[in-house]
């Protein structure tokens, strides 16, 4: 039995990534910062753990993967994030805000991912997939605005880039994915797409993924998106 590790699994795309997988006869590995708020997450039937891991505390992150030392983690999924619109515009952009969102969004996944290296090595599939955005593209911005969260998933972009590279020798695929623009708390009730078509689609893409889609800016679709 194939095992994931899904981090924000407590709602939105988190919460439909274990139901799926746990539907799909994955062990899973959720991990939320509140467990004992997350209702939800108990209810899913399957053969899952659920733990306590704020991603901002890097000291807890350690010890979780401690704790999980003896895991072989085939998918390591970073899909814990937030999001802020800059309703205020530009002149008026808290700083102290976009400075939580990049350790929470940017430096948070490079933490799971180099705390679990030796967990995803010890796997059959080996594989590492990080939730971008396409807000993330600096291709696809003609709107301007959302100074924080933009660059807060390019830098995510280029951080798994280096990963790519870093962790080739190691076997590891490594991925950024954008979930589409998903009907969830962070996306709203007017998003495009429903969790749970995001979600099957990004699995099918991890599914079918190959050493040389390492590195890559896929959509949920399945599609590239220009960096």
């Amino acid at each position: 039995m194939p095992t994931v590790l899904i981090t924000g699994a407590n709602r939105g795309l988190g919460l439909e990534f274990v139901r799926q997988y746990a539907d799909n006869n994955w062990k899973v590995i959720a991990t939320c910062r509140d467990p004992e708020t997350a209702k939800d997450l108990y209810d899913i039937q399957g053969d899952k753990e659920i733990l306590p891991l704020d991603v901002t505390d890097f000291e807890a992150i350690e010890q979780t993967s401690e704790l999980l030392r003896s895991e072989k983690i085939d998918v390591l999924l970073n899909n814990a994030g937030v999001y802020d619109s800059d309703k205020n515009g530009l002149g008026k952009t808290n700083f102290d805000d976009w400075t939580k969102m990049l350790r929470i969004n940017t430096i948070a996944p490079l933490k799971i991912v180099e705390s679990f290296i030796s967990q995803v090595v010890s796997s059959k599939r080996k594989v590492i997939v990080s939730i971008s955005s396409l807000l993330g593209s600096l291709s696809a911005n003609d709107t301007g605005g959302q100074y924080a969260y933009r660059s807060s998933k390019s830098a995510l972009n280029s951080v798994n880039k280096s990963l790519s590279i870093d962790l080739a020798r190691k076997g590891i695929i490594s991925i950024v994915i954008s979930p589409g623009w998903a009907r969830t708390d962070m996306g709203g009730p007017n998003a495009a797409v429903d969790p749970i078509d995001s979600v099957s689609g990004i699995r099918r893409v991890i599914n079918n993924l190959k050493p040389e889609d390492s590195g890559k800016f896929f959509n949920y679709d399945g599609s590239n998106i220009d960096w």
